[in-house]
């Protein structure tokens, strides 16, 4: 059951009235880039309109100084909207953060103003380091979505609006391993060295073997860190980065196993010492829920945007730890366009796109769409059941 047209309207007029917050706020985001964890001034110009409409905002909890949470409503059903507004080293916000916030924001405002007609509690959730360092898995860790009953967010992107359905996105698993040796004089006594440089070069080969025998859209990359090695002594230290990247958490795991194991070989064939760390959590793939993506299309399209029809099985090279958030709870991760935008994410191009009459579009649409699709589930009887029985059988996040 779709909410009545009146509340589709009351929505919309609730997006237009606050149009000159949104815009205003990812202007400012745009104009003053932060990067993960430091998102400071952000984090409160993205708290601020939300307190001044009556949310109840708690700031710097979770164990992140930059994260949020505002609740408004207390309703049996929650929604989790979750902002993003971390940007890019040197490059500012050329994945768009700025459009997920003030969307974000929007779409909370404009729930605010039916949240006790549709039993509805309102949760927007700042999730911060999503370009680096996995926000959303440390508050999933945390506790910050043990009470929602369901997540959306949506992305933004160049060129045209697309129907997600059947689609995902790649995890990505980053982690650093380290290879310790001995060194020694390489030409006065080069047989006294352990050399940690061929441990590095071994696991390299190891792994560019393995991948012939790896499904196809597995991705793993490997570079070497660096060191203060000179020419002239055997190198007792050398390290490597490596990610792994697949469209599947549980083959995702087993490439990444195979991998520790090749470099295990290489620092047994080498005699080196190994031990292994994790750059940051990994990121799981999307597993976006099909019924609440059903009325995220019809949302959109309700703005007046025509969505590309995707082949089935169709995935995306990025990744994202709003994968992590949905392979726990009934998620939705999709995109919006920025309608004059050519630049491809994480350039210069896009970076400039993404605060522009398109971006701005996007903004207001995005608030829009992301409302009717909490308010079309919050309205579904049989839905909304569903997830709250899903909620109750669910273990807390550890």
């Amino acid at each position: 059951m779709a909410p009545a047209s009146s509340t589709a309207q009351r929505l919309q007029q609730a997006v237009a009235t606050h149009s000159q917050t949104l815009l205003g706020l990812s202007a400012a985001l745009h104009a003053d880039p932060e990067i993960a964890f430091n998102e400071h001034r952000s984090v409160a110009r993205v708290a601020a309109p939300l307190e001044q409409a009556g949310f109840n905002v708690q700031l710097g909890g979770f164990d992140l100084e930059t994260s949020l949470r505002a609740e408004f409503g207390s309703g049996s059903l929650t929604v989790g909207i979750c902002a993003e507004y971390d940007a890019l080293p040197g490059i500012g916000h050329a994945c768009g953060h700025n459009i997920i916030a003030s969307g974000a924001v929007g779409a909370a405002l404009a729930l605010a103003q039916v949240a006790e007609e549709l039993d509805l509690r309102v949760v927007l959730l700042g999730t911060p380091a999503e370009e680096d360092g996995g926000g959303k898995e440390l508050m999933l860790r945390a506790g910050a979505f043990d009470d929602v009953d369901f997540a959306i967010m949506v992305h933004p992107t160049p060129g045209m609006d697309i129907d997600c359905t059947g689609t995902s996105s790649q995890g990505c698993d980053r982690f650093k391993v380290h290879f310790t040796g001995a060194a020694s004089h390489a030409a006065a006594a080069p047989s006294h060295g352990v050399n940690a440089s061929n441990a590095a070069t071994i696991a390299q080969v190891a792994i560019g073997l393995l991948r012939q025998q790896l499904p196809d859209g597995i991705r793993i990359n490997a570079v070497v860190l660096p060191t203060k090695a000179v020419t002239n002594v055997i190198q007792a230290q050398a390290s490597l980065e490596i990610e792994v990247r697949a469209h599947d958490a549980a083959l995702q795991q087993e490439v990444k196993d195979k991998v520790l194991r090749a470099c295990h070989g290489a620092a047994l064939a080498s005699g080196c010492e190994m031990d292994w760390e994790q750059s940051c959590p990994a990121y799981l793939p999307v597993l976006q829920d099909e019924r609440i993506l059903s009325r995220w299309n019809n949302s959109l399209r309700a703005t007046g945007r025509n969505l590309l029809q995707l082949p089935a099985g169709s995935t995306g090279g990025g990744s994202t730890d709003m994968g992590n958030v949905s392979q726990y709870l009934p998620a939705i991760h999709p995109v919006i366009a920025v309608l004059d935008a050519v630049g491809m994410p994480h350039t210069a191009a896009f970076a400039a796109e993404t605060c522009s009459a398109g971006a701005d579009q996007a903004v207001l649409d995005a608030a829009v769409a992301l409302a009717g699709t909490a308010a079309n589930v919050a309205a579904d009887t049989e839905l909304r059941q569903a997830l709250l029985q899903e909620r109750r059988e669910r273990k807390p996040r550890a």
